[in-house]
């Protein structure tokens, strides 16, 4: 018999990581845990019940937490300061990649039973949103919203990155690109803006190099949203706010979430996983900073940063059917099943 799924929920503000048990279309609340302010991006080892985690105090750090699937709660295992606090996080296999937001670098570690090595690789950019690694373990991305770009890398054995031979693609300039998912067959790379709340497909060559695609707007088009910019405040003036995003229901939908008008946009793929022009789109929890697709693609938990609140829902031909709602903590931000 399959273990349901635990999802933590990282509390930004608070401090601390909820643990939630999905049970029949539930989410029951195992343990709260005490991690540090700014636990707001972490990666998760799926196998090893590991969860890798970046804080801001009482200093900027990567902690590793070990996870009791029983209880819910976390351990720390091992911390490890950085420089400046850590926008995102992504694992693959035995390497950490991080991304520093205010601190505009972007880094690789290796990883030996939870514990972080020195860094390997180190590249800036300003203003760095995502750590992305290629599904296949040989690719990773690197997302700049200060530059409008995706830097590219090929990503080695023993943790180090080269450039790839077209080391950045550009994104639409004043866009402000954010956060990145691949798909599982590696053909394509879903990007969402966060000034202008476009949803972005770039082709994925067989080295791993992206080419830029088709885009569609993945916010709602009917309620006078501006366009942003760095240095704006999107809640005062009206602009558009994106921030997350994923794949659900066998790749046939791309979720993204913008913030000021509280929505999701699902957007439909077509059989090639290219985006079309049918979008739904949900009103969700407040300023939804953070969500993720369970792991049978259906069911998705947005968190919001002003509500306080998670809500599950089931993903229905793009529609979100809502099933459960559940308070979480202090800033909610940041959402992964484990």
């Amino acid at each position: 018999m399959t273990t349901p799924s635990v999802v933590l929920v990282g509390n930004d503000k608070g401090g601390d990581i909820s643990a939630f048990r999905l049970i029949d279309d539930e989410l029951r609340l195992l343990a709260s845990t005490q991690v540090g302010v700014g636990c707001s991006t972490f990666a998760v080892d799926v196998d090893r019940a590991l969860v890798y985690v970046g804080v801001k105090d009482p200093h900027p750090a990567v902690v590793t937490l070990q996870l009791d699937r029983d209880t819910g709660a976390l351990s720390e295992l091992s911390r490890r300061d950085v420089d400046d606090p850590l926008a995102y996080l992504g694992l693959s296999g035995s390497t950490l990649l991080g991304a520093s937001y205010h601190g505009g670098w972007g880094a690789s570690w290796p990883v030996v039973d939870g514990v972080l090595g020195d860094v390997v690789s180190r590249l800036e950019f300003r203003n760095l949103h995502a750590a992305v690694p290629g599904r296949d373990g040989r690719t990773a991305y690197f997302a700049s919203l200060g530059e409008d770009l995706i830097a590219q890398y090929a990503l080695h054995p023993d943790s180090s990155l080269t450039e790839l031979p077209e080391a950045t693609v550009a994104c639409p300039p004043g866009s402000g690109p954010r956060h990145l998912v691949l798909t599982d067959d590696g053909r394509s790379a879903y990007l969402i803006t966060e000034f202008t709340g476009e949803a972005i497909r770039f082709d994925r060559a067989a080295d791993g190099s992206l080419t830029r695609a088709e885009a569609v707007a993945a916010h709602a088009t009917d309620k006078g949203l501006g366009v942003s910019a760095y240095g704006r405040d999107p809640r005062a003036d009206h602009l558009i706010w994106g921030a997350d995003l994923g794949l659900a229901d066998g790749g046939r939908w791309l979720v993204c979430s913008e913030r000021t008008e509280s929505t999701i946009a699902a957007v439909a793929l077509d059989g090639n996983g290219h985006l079309t022009d049918r979008v739904v789109i949900t009103g969700t929890e407040e300023q939804p900073r953070g969500l993720a697709v369970s792991p049978e693609g259906t069911r998705l938990v947005v968190v919001g940063e002003r509500s306080g609140c998670a809500s599950l829902y089931r993903l229905d031909e793009g529609a979100l059917v809502h099933l459960h709602r559940v308070e979480t903590g202090l800033g909610p931000d940041w959402v992964r099943f484990i």
